[in-house]
Parts: C-alpha cells; structure tokens; sequence
C-alpha cells in the first residue's frame, strides 16, 4: 500500500456560493432541460466549495471518504484527486473489491466487519487486493470466520482495522448514547483484541477506528428545535471529553502491541473536532461534499446543497396545491419526519402532512404551487447523501447554466453493495 502523503496547509475558508434558491432553479433547469424527469443533478459550485471546507476543518490531516455517501466512481476519482483527500472507507467488502480491482483506490478500509466469504476467499488469494484492502474487526469470530474461508498457511496476510465502541455510558454504563457497534468499549478491550490479532498467523493490525456518531450524526442545531439543540451540546460536549481521553489511552496502549499505519475517527459533522485529537491521523467525511438534509442542523459548519432530484408536477388539485409524480425517496434509519425529502425549489413549497412523500404522487403546499404548470420541475433534496443514488442510474454534473457531464452511480454501474 503507497504511503499516505503529507497533509496539506490548511487553506483560507472557501468563498461563499453567490446563488440565490431562484438562481439555483434557473440553472438546474436550464442545464437539464433536453432530459425528462424523474432525474438528479449536483451542482459542481456547491461540490467544490464543500470539498474545499472539509480540508479546511480537517486542518492538515488527510481525509478518508466515505464511499457510502457518494456511491459513484466518478465523484469519488473527482474528490480523490484533491488535495487533502486519501483513500476510501467502504461499505462493504465486495465494494472493496471493486475499488481496488478497477484500480480507483489502492487503499480501501472496509466501514464495518464482514461476512462474505466470496469476498473473502478472493481476497485472501490476490496479493493486489490483498494489499489494499483492510477488514474491519471486533471480535475474535470475525478471524475464526477469515480462517475457516482461507486457512492461514495457504493464503496472503490480511490487513485488519479494530473499531472501538466511542458510544458514551453515563450513569455507570446504565444508559447509552451513540450507534451500538463495536462490543469494543474499554482500552483493555481493545488490548485483548489488539493481542489475539498480532499472535494469529495470516493478520497484520494496522489500524484503530472508532466512530463517535452522537457527535459526527447528530445535529447539534436543528432547525427550529432550539431546546433540543441545546441539550445536543450540552451531550456532546461532556461525550467528547470522556470518548477523547479514552481513545487516546486506548491508541498509545495498542501503539504498543502493533505499529499502526492509521488512527481513523469522525465523520462530515465533526471533523474539526476529530482532527484535534492528537491520536487521530485521518478523518473520515463523506456526506459534507453533498449536504444532504441532514446536515442543515449544525453549528460548525454550513455545507452548501450540492444533490438534487428532480420530479414533474402531474396535477394541480386546487389553489396553493400542485401533485407531482412519485418522489417518496425515504431514507434510512429510525422513521420521522427528518427521513423525509424536502422539495427544495420552488423554494416556499413544504410536503403535505398527512400524506408526505409518496411512491406514486407527492402532494404539496404553498403559494409557490399556484405559479407551477403541469410538466414543470420541483427539486428536492434527500435526507442522506448515498442513499439518493440507489434511485437513479446516473447524475448530471451541472456548473453554471451548462452540463458538464453525465456520470453513473453505482446503480448505473450495475453494482449494488448491501
């Protein structure tokens, strides 16, 4: 695997997207109007001004992106040609697999542990792939399940990650705050891990994880919660002070076991704050080049939207109402309103609450809807950044009033990484 490269200086604050949501609507329209919706577009202004700010925070230290809020070869081969940015976290090993066998990355850290024993019987027989790719563990089964695939005295050295649990367990551990991952949660955890790795022939430990996601995935600001946002903070002000002491413990005594190549932690919400651990070498980001809805809601930082879906008004079933055809792209995770799409332009439009967003029409509301023909776009943004590309084969790249290219997602690429 190359070396990582040195961190780049830290440049200035990226100017600001000189672009009213009316401009922005002008030349959405304009750059897509010879296709037919449904469709999506990102804007290359927003895309290069968010990329620009997430090594702006980083503040030097590389980024790793995370290919899941991306789910396009061409968008990841865009943002890894930057500076500031090296390598890719996956979402699956099969993914991996893809990555470094079409040769976009030689450095590839699979996001989550593995049960894929194609995936891994091919890897455990390719040195190529081998030496790009790094597993995900947390458990001695995971290795048991490697040995049983590919026995260790016919296969190449597999490269191997521990994720530590950075979930915070206030009132002696009674209650839980964070992602449930890694049963990894305390240094002696970690070092028992680190041990059975560096004593298992066919393993070589070359990293540490741990992803603090009541941080990096939570808005600390979300809109018009202001009694919420304030007890956000006030949780992850008094989490990162305990998860940070920990980790930095937990690094240095693994540091003892095994030379570590990475220290990977964070993600788009909190990478200031992940870089200034001093245990950390690399950050990971993802969803911050995209700014999906998600991300409206934090204080230390306000990406510009940069994904948009497109869908046509098919009804107009009264005064201050318009229908549009299909739209209802639910994300992922605990239902709510904040998993809903939000229709984006005509900016003043908002979803019915009774009905939402649908699989087969979308009603809306507002006096934009009155000025809105049969035919006509509303744009809309997704409440997660990946997950918009599992609904269209490919994006259309957009700079100004032009388009500038048509590229595939994964979808489009006829791949699919469950």
């Amino acid at each position: 695997m190359p070396d990582v490269p040195p961190p780049p200086a830290t440049p200035e604050p990226a100017p600001p997207v000189a672009s009213s949501r009316a401009d922005l609507r002008h030349r959405l329209n304009t750059a897509t109007a010879g296709f037919e919706a449904p469709l999506a577009a990102i804007d290359l202004e927003a895309w290069d001004v968010n990329a620009a700010d997430l090594v702006r925070r980083a503040a030097g230290k590389p980024i790793r992106v995370a290919s899941k809020s991306l789910r396009s070869r061409a968008l990841l081969r865009d943002v890894l040609g930057r500076d500031g940015f090296h390598g890719v976290l996956a979402l699956t090993l099969s993914e991996a697999l893809w990555l470094v066998g079409t040769e976009l990355s030689s450095d590839v850290v699979v996001g989550y542990p593995t049960a894929d024993r194609r995936g891994l019987a091919r890897l455990a027989g390719d040195d190529e792939l081998a030496a790009g790719i790094t597993l995900m563990v947390d458990d001695v089964a995971q290795l048991d399940l490697v040995d049983a695939v590919a026995p260790s005295d016919g296969r190449v050295e597999i490269r191997v990650c521990l994720d530590l649990d950075l979930s915070w367990r206030p009132m002696g551990g009674r209650l839980r705050v964070g992602a449930k991952r890694s049963p990894l949660h305390s240094v002696d955890d970690l070092v028992r891990l680190a041990h059975a790795v560096q004593s298992r022939p066919g393993f070589r430990l070359v990293g540490v994880m741990g992803y603090e996601s009541q941080i990096a995935g939570v808005q600390d600001a979300p809109p018009g919660r202001g009694w919420r946002g304030r007890m956000v903070r006030s949780m992850q002000k008094r989490s990162w002070a305990e998860l940070s002491e920990r980790r930095v413990a937990a690094v240095e005594a693994v540091r003892r076991i095994a030379e570590l190549e990475f220290v990977n932690g964070g993600g788009s919400g909190s990478v200031e704050r992940t870089a200034s651990d001093v245990s950390i070498t690399e950050v990971t980001a993802g969803s911050g080049l995209l700014a999906p809805r998600l991300f409206d809601g934090y204080t230390s930082f306000s990406p510009r939207p940069a994904a948009f879906f497109a869908v046509p008004v098919v009804r107009r079933p009264g005064p201050g109402i318009v229908t549009v055809a299909g739209g209802g792209y639910i994300a992922s995770g605990a239902a709510g309103d904040d998993r809903l799409p939000v229709p984006w332009l005509p900016e003043g439009l908002t979803l019915d609450k009774d009905e939402g967003a649908g699989e087969a029409q979308t009603p809306l509301l507002g006096s934009p809807a009155d000025d809105l023909a049969i035919g006509d776009r509303v744009w809309f943004r997704h409440a997660k950044a990946g997950e918009l590309s599992e609904r269209f084969d490919q994006y259309y790249l957009v700079r100004g009033e032009r388009l500038v290219d048509t590229i595939a997602t994964y979808r489009g690429d006829g791949k699919t990484f469950l």
